[in-house]
């Protein structure tokens, strides 16, 4: 087992306020993708928000540079910590996320001009709050992949040597995640 685990934040902007009907879709299955994601292979935890049920925020929510209010002060972003790269890539390419990823022209606009999610390697046992994620999110904006900013087209390892995702391997376990997909956490 590996001294690291690898951090995601992902980053949206709704096409209108996020109380318009438009983005009733999104939120309907925003707790049955969540359910899944926490239940798939690898994930570790994830950050909830201020003033709704869930997780704990991993501090005060703040948003990265490229941030347009819309009016409504809120963006679409989450932050976890997963075990290695095919696990994420699993969860979030694949199975329930992924369904709501091909319906994302719905809700929100295409990220043209800045990067849609950033991965980081952390020390096991720390929790970026969401400063660092937008600061990751931004390096890799700025600057393009890095072993400390990076995506899965150009990934890392946590020493910092750059690596291919096994797609084999994130397709076995996604396989293997759809498997819990729809179970209640408890029976598995």
């Amino acid at each position: 087992m590996s001294g690291n685990w690898l951090a995601v934040y992902t980053f949206a902007q709704f096409r209108t306020r996020a109380d318009d009907p438009s983005n009733d879709d999104f939120f309907e299955h925003e707790p049955a993708i969540w359910a899944a994601m926490e239940r798939a292979e690898g994930f570790i935890v994830r950050s909830g928000y201020e003033d709704e049920p869930g997780p704990d925020s991993w501090g005060e929510q703040v948003f990265p540079k490229y941030w347009q209010d819309n009016g409504d002060g809120w963006a679409p972003s989450t932050i976890s910590l997963w075990h290695d790269l095919e696990s994420a890539l699993a969860a979030i390419y694949r199975g329930p996320h992924a369904d709501i990823l091909r319906l994302g022209h719905l809700f929100v606009k295409e990220a043209i001009d800045y990067p849609p999610y950033v991965l980081w390697w952390v020390e096991n046992g720390h929790q970026p709050d969401w400063d660092e994620a937008v600061e990751r999110l931004e390096l890799l904006g700025d600057n393009g992949p890095s072993a400390a900013a990076f995506t899965f087209k150009s990934a890392f390892d946590a020493d910092g040597r750059a690596v291919s995702v096994d797609g084999g391997r994130s397709r076995d376990i996604a396989q293997r995640n759809l498997l819990t997909a729809e179970l209640p956490k408890s029976v598995q």
